[in-house]
Order: structure tokens, then sequence, then C-alpha cells
């Protein structure tokens, strides 16, 4: 059946109502680009001709596309039905369906879309609709239907008139169509604003007109096709990801103490029996071993892997670093590009001073060292095996502490050496 099929992904818009120069495709939900989801969509359908049309910053926008994925510029932001125009001469010896997406629909599941291609398939169907049904469809295009009940157009909500604004079913802008008669139905259609853009839920009406067959799936839950347009539906779609991310976690052995306090990037790795505590951020790319306890007040941000049996506590910030197993850091510190080992305490007030001013440097701390509280690691610095800073030592950078000895004082020196 995918050989059949071909996605168009519409993600050439600005982000004009979010008044920001970053595409509004780039946006990141759970710490990640909206438009990453619309392609994981794409693939986790395995669907392999897929067409993107880019348009503002594109340049920045390709960068997030993989190698087979077809590129068209719209140069001039037309509306929707010029944009799916642009695309269809890649498709000029394709036959079969074509779906189009919008990048900035990140909470669409596969589920849906399987059952929405599977329909408009099975029953030979020219266009077909999803839709949904809210009490309160204000701001969304409605559904038209004619006295069958067949569906005969679609009218934007600032055009509808008393009776129409009563429509509850909404068009969520995710349509299949018959690729001959989508090519047909873009061909007729006309401007009809004073932007002179050209929208292809126009489409809808006249391959009704010409006798088309048209039908709709509707989609449970409204959320799952919102398209982010403004800051508030972009902290909203942020919101409804972050407890997926997070329900998928707790489901695969993961306790998260207070799920609504915790935030966690798209595609972090946590191992078993890990427990993770209120009002802890962990950024994207970050791993995290077995039976670890992260937070509170934790930000582990990318780059952070952490090893098993890690205790990662309070007002802890962590970025690129690794920490082996065993290790513990229970209170108040900052560790940046740092190489850990097992079995390492870091006392509280830890602060690993990593940037000189010019670059960041890397500090290495060997298995069973012993950090004590308020110690300042200027990098690039090693500490030794087994080796120890007193409470309030400064190590300056270069002045690396040897195996199994104790240091302490502004400059960190070396007091004995352990037996």
């Amino acid at each position: 059946m995918n050989k059949n099929i071909a996605v168009i992904i519409l993600a050439a818009g600005k982000s004009t109502r979010m008044k920001s120069d970053i595409p509004k495709v780039l946006h990141p939900i759970c710490a990640r680009p909206m438009l990453g989801y619309v392609l994981d969509l794409v693939y986790g359908l395995k669907i392999k001709n897929v067409i993107a049309v880019l348009g503002h910053r594109h340049q920045d926008v390709r960068k997030q596309l993989k190698p087979g994925i077809k590129v068209v510029i719209q140069k001039r932001l037309a509306g929707t039905a010029d944009a799916v125009k642009m695309a269809m001469p890649l498709l000029k010896n394709f036959k079969g369906t074509v779906l189009v997406l919008y990048a900035d629909n990140p909470l669409l599941k596969k589920e849906t879309i399987r059952k929405l291609l599977y329909y408009h398939i099975k029953n030979n169907l020219d266009a077909t609709l999803l839709t949904a049904k809210v009490d309160k469809p204000a701001g969304y295009g409605r559904i038209l239907r004619d006295k069958y009940a067949s569906i005969y157009g679609i009218v934007e909500d600032k055009d509808a008139d008393d009776f129409q604004k009563d429509i509850q079913e909404i068009n969520t802008g995710i349509i299949c169509f018959n690729k001959d008669k989508l090519a047909y139905a873009l061909r007729a259609v006309r401007p009809n604003n004073l932007k002179k853009e050209y929208y292809l839920t126009d489409t809808i009406g006249i391959l009704y007109k010409k006798g088309c067959l048209i039908d709709s799936v509707t989609i449970p839950d409204i959320n799952e096709a919102l398209g982010i347009n403004s800051r508030s539906e972009l902290a909203k779609a942020n919101s409804i990801m972050q407890k997926r991310v997070n329900e998928e976690l707790m489901q695969s052995g993961i306790t998260i103490v207070d799920p609504d306090s915790t935030f966690i990037g798209y595609g972090v790795k946590i191992g078993t029996d890990t427990t993770i505590y209120p009002f802890t951020v962990i950024e994207s790319d970050v791993k995290i071993g077995k039976r670890c306890f992260i937070g509170p007040f934790v930000h582990l941000r990318e780059g952070t892997r952490l090893g098993d049996n890690i205790t990662a506590g309070n007002f802890l910030e962590i970025v690129r670093s690794s920490i082996s197993s065993g290790t513990f850091l229970k209170h108040l510190g900052y560790i940046g590009d740092s190489r850990i080992g097992r079995n390492v305490n870091i006392g509280a007030g830890t602060v690993v001073a990593n940037f000189d001013g010019k670059k960041k440097n890397t500090t290495v701390i060997n298995d069973n060292a012993f950090i004590g509280c308020d110690t300042v690691l200027v990098a690039p610095v090693k500490i030794g095996k087994s080796a120890r800073t007193g409470a309030g030592a400064v190590v300056t950078k270069n002045k690396n502490v040897p195996d199994g000895v104790t240091v302490v004082g502004v400059p960190a020196r070396i007091i004995k050496k352990r037996e």
C-alpha cells in the first residue's frame, strides 16, 4: 500500500502571528523542532515518496530533512493550494494517493493517519478529510454537508454565516486525495481574498461539483490535530507532548514522582528503576542509567551521560559531562565538560569552572576521588584516583592532583598522601 502513497508536507510558513524571525516549524516542542514530529510520522508509516514545500528561511528548515525527501521552494507564500500545486510536478508519473500534511501539526499520531489512509484507499475515494467534532468550533473551518450528509465544501470561520457558525464538525486540514483528482481541482482553484491566496480547502467544493466521492474520518481528540499559530498554542502543544513523553517513560519502568513538574526532552534515554523527582529539567541528548535518583531541582543539559546507581540531587546543573556508575552528587553544584569515574563523591557546593573566557575546558575526576564541599576545579585539570580535596579548596588549571593525595587551600596544595 505504501508504494502507492505520496506525502506533501507544507512547511513554508513564517512565524508572523508568533512574532518571531524563526521559521514556525523550527520552534521547539519538548526540546525538538516541531517539524521533527511530522517527519517521524511519515517515517513511521514507511512512506518513501515524500515532498516538503519550504519557504521562509528554507536553508535552515532543509537541515532538518533526511536524504531522500524531495524539496520545492515556495518563493511567494500564496496559500496552501499554491504550495501543493508547486509540488505536483514531482508527482508527474505517480498514480495513487496524495496525503497532505502540515509541518505545524506535531501532535498527530501514526495510528490516526494510518486509519485515514486505509479508509480512503479501501473505499476508493477521491478525497478524504480528517475532521473533528467540538463544542466550541470558533476559529476553525466548518464542514458543509448537503441534505444527503455528503460533504460539499468547507467554509472558513471568518466567512461563515450565523447558521454555519453553529456547525460543530470542523476541518483539521489533513486530507487524502486521489492524485489525478487533486491535480484537476488545483487547476480550478481561484484566489478568493484580498491577499490573493489560493486555499486548498476550495478543492473540496470543486470536486463535489464534479461528482467526485468525498468522505471523512473523525478524529476523537481535537488536540491531536492542533495547529501551531501562536505562542499560546505552542505552549499547549508542549504540555501535551510532555505528558506523552513522561507517560511513555513511566510505562517503560521509570518512576516520575510528579509528571506535572518534570520536563524531559524528546529522545532522552533513561534506564529502568530510575526515579525522577519534581522540578527536574532534562534536555534532549541526555542518557541516564538504571537505578539512579535524579532531583529535585536538577537541570541535566545536552550531552550529559550518567551511568547506573547515580544520585544527582538538589539544585544541581550538569552539562556535556560523563559520570560513571556509583557516583554521588547530592547537593548544590555545577558540573560542566567533565569526565567523572566510578564511586566518586562530589561535595555540596562544588563548581567545575570550565570556561576561561575563550573556550570550554575539560575536567577529569578519576575513580574513588572525594571532592570536598565548596571545591572549585578550574579546568583543564585532573584529579587522580582516590585523591581528596579539602572543603573550600581551589584547584587551579593544569595543577593536576596525583593519585591518593589530599589537597587543601587556595590555591590547593598537597598536605599528605593516602595509604
